[in-house]
């Protein structure tokens, strides 16, 4: 016992300096000790725009190509984001500054892009394309100053600055397309502490770009690959006509500056948003009044409860008196099984995979564990837990489908494994499809998909019949009443007892409690920003459970009390009201905040959300059923039922 409070008492501070280290990335990237002189690779990442939503490979544009070109192998997460990091040929040395050099290797011979190659690049900019590249890890951003609505003395003084990632491919002015053929990389090193006789090392602490439009003819360029920068104000940019041949030169600049921070807090930069107060004061108001309205809840139902639950257990006589009404009356049918069991448990299984994976995925990543820094984690991580957490959804199914009376287990397991992971492999493979056809690097690999493929059927199908057996074979859950022969007649009901009512009076509150977070989650999906605020999903998540529960409950009392013991589905469906919600919020999210106008990006942003929609949905219904379902049990089993 002494040994197991010892590991306790380990474990506990060992949370603790990690809730501590507030800047610190636990696992993730050793840092790389640069001397001065050595070379820092430089690689391309991917160009992303918000209106297409279409990702492309570096090399997709003719960019200028080192001689041998290698891409970094990569995991599961950056091969569904379209990251294709490839080595490019900028030559960079640590702390040793470039004033202008030419980076493709004929330097007196200008670049000539071909018609079709120039209507590429003049159609990516338009598209309001941005390239992303990084070095050490760290990605590339452009500074953007701008000042706040401060007093007019202190204009002056203070700029705020905020940082975009990437840099923009080109701009348009009126008709004319311009491209950043010039890159002013600045970047800043960290001097590590080392004793006095050994050589200095430095760490990359930030990385910068200053884009720039320059006319070939105003660079000028000598044999060696130098090249002069003309003066800011007498230059003229570089401009690419889509109609015909357009020469040009790609030039680079690096320039180096000492940081005072460390290499530990070098994504701050990245991740520093502007409205933390305000996510502070929407996750707090949410709290309040969750907590507020839970509260309400919860004493009216227990009040409710009691005076029922005394009035149904008085003495026999008073009993024979008074006409019996309420819940009590559907004793004898409330557990009678629904139609479909098979479909419900197995819709309910792959929300508790779901459930699983989702708390597992925000609690590691609330502790730093899946940080920015280590690309593609958080999403090959969250689809190997879905895998595995196959055991858990198998078990919940097939406990519940034995309790529905359910006799075909091995049916049941097939359709919890493949039913809701079927839907999404399918609406998926379509959308790849058009990907496909758009040439894009978002589009899913054949062999990613073919392995993928092989973890459904090789790692979730079994794991899946694994805890459908042993969850089939327990005791099934026990109904504390006896179900009668013959059903009861249901009598008409209310308007305000419509399933469709009923989902949108359940939503709301569900939905109010998080619909801040949505909006920095839809952000880093659409708009790609970075996501990290994982301490404020925990948080959200925890309210959501909550609500979800608590409506659901208040829910199912109602239908019961107007005598309506079909009551499985409809908790279900119910439960769920928030996504109905979320799909509203989605679609008024892309026609105000988003600026896309094509067809295939439209495709995928609805295609994407509608899966989405369907994840949450049965997160939440699983959430409210079993809320609803040990709620029912309770009740009846309080009662004296002759």
């Amino acid at each position: 016992f002494s040994f197991l409070q010892e590991r306790l008492r380990y474990i506990l501070v060992l949370l603790l300096l990690l809730h501590g280290t507030e800047s610190f990335y636990v696992p993730g990237v050793a840092p790389i000790n640069f001397h001065r002189n050595d070379p820092v690779e430089i690689k391309a990442v991917k160009l992303t725009s918000s209106r297409t939503q279409l990702p492309y490979e570096y090399y997709s544009l003719p960019f200028c190509q080192p001689t041998k070109i290698t891409y970094k192998a990569e995991n599961l997460g950056e091969v569904l984001r379209g990251d294709r990091i490839v080595n490019t040929p900028f030559q960079v040395s640590m702390n040793m500054e470039k004033k202008c050099e030419v980076l493709c290797n004929f330097p007196n011979k200008p670049v000539t892009l071909t018609v079709e190659q120039s209507k590429l690049i003049a159609e990516r900019i338009r598209e309001d394309y941005y390239v992303h590249l990084i070095a050490d890890n760290l990605p590339v951003a452009t500074r953007l100053e701008f000042y706040s609505n401060r007093e007019e003395e202190e204009k002056k003084k203070e700029k705020d600055v905020q940082f975009e990632h990437g840099y923009r491919l080109g701009f348009m002015d009126g008709n004319k397309f311009y491209l950043h053929n010039h890159l002013s990389f600045i970047l800043y090193y960290h001097r590590e502490d080392v004793e006095e006789n050994q050589e200095p090392t430095y760490r990359v602490v930030r990385f910068e770009v200053v884009p720039q439009s320059i006319k070939l003819e105003d660079l000028k360029a000598d044999e060696k690959s130098m090249c002069t920068l003309p003066e800011a104000t007498g230059s003229a940019p570089q401009e690419i006509d889509p109609s015909k041949e357009n020469q040009l030169l790609f030039t680079y600049s690096v320039h180096w500056e000492e940081s005072d921070i460390k290499w530990a807090s070098r994504w701050d930069t990245y991740l520093t948003m502007s409205d933390v107060q305000i996510h502070w004061f929407s996750i707090i108001n949410s709290v309040v009044v969750v907590f507020f309205l839970s509260g309400i809840l919860s004493m009216i139902i227990i009040r409710t409860l009691r005076k029922d639950i005394a009035n149904y257990n008085k003495e026999d006589d008073i009993e024979d008196t008074m006409e019996e009404s309420g819940w009590k009356l559907v004793h004898g049918d409330v557990f009678r099984p629904p139609q479909y069991p098979m479909i419900l448990s197995s819709l309910l299984g792959s929300g508790i995979q779901l459930f699983c994976m989702i708390l597992i995925v925000i609690f590691v990543a609330m502790l730093g564990m899946l940080s920015p820094s280590s690309r593609g984690a958080l999403m090959t991580t969250a689809c190997f837990l879905f895998m595995f957490m196959g055991v858990f959804g198998g078990f919940f199914a097939g406990r519940l489908y034995r309790t529905l009376k359910g006799h075909r287990w091995k049916k049941g397991a097939f359709c919890t494994a493949t039913l809701y992971p079927g839907v999404v492999f399918g609406i998926c493979f379509v959308l790849n499809c058009f990907i496909w056809g758009k040439h894009s690097s978002g589009a899913v690999p054949f062999p990613t998909m073919v392995a993928l493929l092989c973890m459904w059927f090789g790692i979730s199908l079994p794991l899946v019949y694994l805890g459908y057996y042993f969850g089939f074979r327990k005791q099934p859950y026990d109904n504390p009443v006896r179900t009668n022969q013959i059903p009861r007649q249901i009598p008409e009901q209310r308007w305000y007892m419509n399933k469709f009512v009923g989902i949108l009076m359940a939503g709301i509150l569900p939905f109010g409690a998080m619909f801040i977070e949505l909006f920095f989650i839809f952000s880093a999906i659409w708009e790609n920003q970075f996501y990290y605020l994982f301490g404020f999903l925990f948080l959200v998540f925890i309210i959501l459970v909550v609500s979800c529960s608590q409506i659901s409950i208040v829910m199912v009392y109602f239908q019961l009390c107007a005598e309506d013991y079909r009551w499985w589905w409809r908790t279900f469906l119910v439960s769920g009201g928030s996504a109905f919600y979320v799909l509203i919020y989605a679609v008024f999210y892309f026609v105000n905040k988003l600026d896309i106008v094509e067809f295939i990006p439209s495709l995928l942003y609805f295609g994407y959300t509608a899966l989405m929609v369907l994840s949450f949905w049965l997160l939440t219904g699983t959430i409210g059923f079993y809320a609803a379902y040990m709620f029912v049990r309770k009740i009846y089993a309080a009662v004296k039922i002759d």
